[in-house]
């Protein structure tokens, strides 16, 4: 077994770490308890390595990291500035993934990104043939900047490939390397020239994280580090092995039925007709989550668990991402418009109303070990 030390110790080795999460099994309580404090340190030390680049925004970056060990995709909203794509740089950089950026412009056509097939002739034999050139959605770690200023046409070309783990062009599908995230951005004020992400691509982000503006103390550090000096070298943390290896741990997380039905009634909550819709949003709220909000809640309130060396899901570690995996999912009605009432608010409003522990507890028993996958 590796020997590594405490995460805020300076000799954690995170690839060794990675490299043990990878080959040991889980037998047993104490094995259970090594591995998370593995994966906490591990998570710590990728942590402490991007804050070397993005100054403050610590919400921004656990939700992000929290996401890729989910093995699911981000949207990032804020205005321009805020560090979205040096944050992206800076993962892809400490991962040491195959990384793309794609920026997306009105022009921008679906084989740009998923790639073409073009006519070559060989040197040698002069016979043509047909060959597939992949486009930049063949990586790893995949920045989408400024999804919003394509055409629906061009922002469907990311659909099969955030959902399936694969494209399929010229008749033929070709499947992706693995892990496979994207991270998205889009800014909320300018909306000239943009097209709102339709709901089914919304509804295929894990995550919706709103970038908040620096701080006067951050804007100080952000000066100096950008006008002085270049910018800091960064350590490969994990391989792509490793982060495999961190995902699979984070699905076998055991989440006790009480809080899986929490995270069950709480994505119940988004839709007015519900039971467990609080009487006081109904009339703010037009229609609610898909499936799909109650399993990021599940696979994300896993990974918080484990971030916090825990080898079990608690109400808190929902209670932390709740709001992202909610506030893209839920949509408003014309009263919550004109009021000027904002999806996070629903959210915060609906977090704060849906007791959690039921009246009358009706779920069935949660698994204590699962393997299972479910759609994303």
């Amino acid at each position: 077994m590796a020997e590594t030390t405490s995460p805020s110790s300076g000799s954690f080795d995170a690839l060794a770490a990675a490299q043990e999460l990878e080959s040991a099994a889980i037998q047993e309580l104490s094995h259970a308890q090594r591995h998370a404090q593995l994966f906490r340190g591990l998570f710590h030390r990728l942590r402490t390595e991007v804050g070397k680049r993005v100054v403050g925004q610590q919400e921004v970056v656990d939700l992000a990291l929290t996401c890729l060990f989910a093995d699911g995709h981000l949207l990032l909203e804020g205005v321009p500035g805020l560090g979205k794509t040096l944050l992206v740089r800076a993962l892809a950089e400490a991962t040491g993934v195959r990384f793309s950026r794609i920026q997306f412009t009105p022009d921008v056509m679906p084989a740009d990104i998923t790639g073409t097939s073009v006519l070559t002739e060989n040197p040698v034999t002069l016979q043509r043939c047909i060959e597939f050139r992949p486009g930049p959605i063949f990586a790893q770690l995949v920045l989408a900047d400024e999804v919003n200023r394509a055409s629906p046409k061009t922002q469907s070309a990311l659909l099969e490939a955030m959902q399936e783990r694969s494209v399929t062009a010229g008749g033929e599908t070709r499947p992706l390397g693995r892990p496979f995230f994207v991270m998205a951005t889009q800014n909320p004020i300018e909306q000239e020239g943009t097209y709102p992400l339709p709901e089914a691509q919304l509804d295929r982000f894990l995550l919706k994280v709103v970038v908040p503006a620096a701080k006067r103390e951050e804007l100080h550090e952000i000066l100096s580090r950008t006008t002085r000096d270049g910018e800091a070298a960064l350590e490969q943390v994990v391989d792509h092995r490793g982060i495999q290896a961190a995902q699979k741990l984070a699905r076998r997380i055991p989440i006790a039925s009480e809080v899986q039905d929490w995270c069950v009634r709480l994505v119940l909550a988004t839709h007015p007709d519900s039971e467990f819709c609080p009487e006081s949003l109904r009339r703010l709220i037009r229609a609610g989550s898909s499936p799909r909000g109650a399993q990021a809640l599940a696979s994300s309130a896993r990974v918080c668990a484990l971030m916090q060396g825990r080898f079990a899901v608690s109400f808190s570690d929902v209670k932390r991402v709740a709001r992202a995996a909610l506030r893209h999912r839920i949509h408003r009605s014309f009263e919550a418009e004109a009021e000027g009432i904002s999806n996070d608010a629903i959210a915060q409003r609906l977090i704060a109303g849906v007791p959690t522990i039921a009246l009358a507890p009706s779920a069935p028993r949660a698994s204590t070990f699962s393997n299972g996958r479910g759609a994303r």
